[in-house]
Formats: structure tokens, C-alpha cells, sequence
């Protein structure tokens, strides 16, 4: 399963592509915003810069048009961008028309299979499932992920499947289970998965018995 880091801070991105595990980046308007982000196009070219893989760069215009001028424009900025688009009737006909031209598209704001599977039918590259969102209202987000693959897997779909809106080290063991392609994983939980109480015990016994032999 391929890890993507979710966000758009790039010391985060600095520091997680020196652990050689991530092999892409997704953003969206609120980790933009979040990081105080004015000049999308020049911080984009500084992720491409640090990252060899897939970048997520998501649209602001709601309507087809808006939608493919906008696609067009980040596209042009990395040959590893692609263009996330929030799922509707208009960026199902923006995906064709960016798809058809050979622009990645990752519809994003995935809570369905059915909406997954009219994604990859428009031509997506990528189809993102918020899994933490679907917990949030009681609903079972990695079923999603499960049911998706199926699907997918049924089809032969080349369309890949991202976990996304992931809250805790659980969601990513649930997508490596269920045959994901990839997961989308905020530095938070990525420093989480590294931890395990027995390791950080294991360490500090090993301190204290090299510390015996005079070794520190």
C-alpha cells in the first residue's frame, strides 16, 4: 500500500520524505488555508521539489468550466500534480474532459460506492474515501474502503482507491487489510504509527543494560 502524507505544511513534508515511506502528498483548500498558503501555484512547485510521486492540488470553481480551466492551470505546474475535484454532476464531466487529455483527476469527498464507482467510470485516476468523516456520524468508514475494492476489483478498475480523512493508526491497519492502494495520513498519525509503549520500553532496557556494561 502506497502512504501519502495529507497536508500542505512543508516542513511536515520535509521532514516525513526523509523517513523514505511517503509516495505522495494530498492537500485541499482548508490545509492551504491552514498554513497561510497565498500562492498556490509556487507552493505546489516547492512540494513537487521535495516529493517524487503524486501531488493532490485541489480546485476552488464548483462549475465544469471553472473546474477544467483551473485543472488545466495546476497541471502544468509538476508533471506529478493531479487534480483533486469535490464529487458532483460537474466534476463527473470535468473528469472525462481532463481525463481525456491525460490530466490525473482524484475526485475527492467520497462517501459511497456508488458514488466511487461513477468516478472511476468518468475516467479518475484516484477516488478519495473519507473514512474518519463517516465514523464521525456513526457510520462504518472502512467498510467503505472494503466494499470499494470489491467493486473495483470486480471491474478491473485502474482507478486507485486513497483512505482518506484518516484519524487514527486503526483506519490505516483497516485499508492495508481491505487491499487498498493507498492512504492519505496526516503527520499526526503518521508519528503515531511508528510508536509502540513495548518498543519505547524495549529501548529505555537496553539504555539502562548498556549503561551495566559501560557502554554509554
Amino acid at each position: 500500500m502506497k502512504i501519502f502524507i495529507d497536508t500542505a505544511n512543508l516542513d511536515q513534508i520535509h521532514e516525513v520524505s526523509s523517513w523514505g515511506i511517503v509516495d505522495g502528498v494530498t492537500t485541499n483548500p482548508s490545509l492551504m488555508a491552514k498554513e497561510g498558503v497565498f500562492d498556490v501555484v509556487s507552493h505546489i512547485w516547492n512540494i513537487s521539489r521535495m516529493i517524487n510521486g503524486p501531488i493532490s492540488v485541489e480546485v476552488m470553481p464548483l462549475d465544469v468550466k471553472g473546474m477544467v480551466m483551473e485543472g488545466r492551470k495546476f497541471a502544468e505546474i509538476h508533471k506529478n500534480v493531479n487534480i483533486k475535484l469535490p464529487m458532483s454532476t460537474e466534476a463527473l464531466k470535468a473528469t472525462k474532459i481532463l481525463s481525456s487529455e491525460g490530466i490525473k483527476v482524484n475526485v475527492t469527498l467520497i462517501f459511497s460506492v456508488q458514488q466511487a464507482l461513477l468516478a472511476a467510470k468518468a475516467g479518475a485516476a484516484f477516488v478519495s474515501l473519507f473514512v474518519g468523516r463517516l465514523d464521525d456520524i456513526g457510520s462504518n468508514g472502512s467498510e467503505l474502503i472494503d466494499q470499494t475494492t470489491t467493486v473495483f476489483s470486480n471491474y478491473n478498475f485502474n482507478t486507485e482507491i486513497i483512505a482518506a480523512s484518516i484519524r487514527h493508526p486503526g483506519h490505516v491497519l483497516d485499508a492495508a487489510l481491505a487491499g487498498c492502494d493507498i492512504a492519505t495520513i496526516p503527520y499526526n498519525v503518521l508519528k503515531l504509527m511508528i510508536s509502540h509503549p513495548k518498543t519505547d520500553d524495549g529501548i529505555n532496557k537496553f539504555i539502562d543494560d548498556y549503561k551495566k556494561l559501560n557502554l554509554l
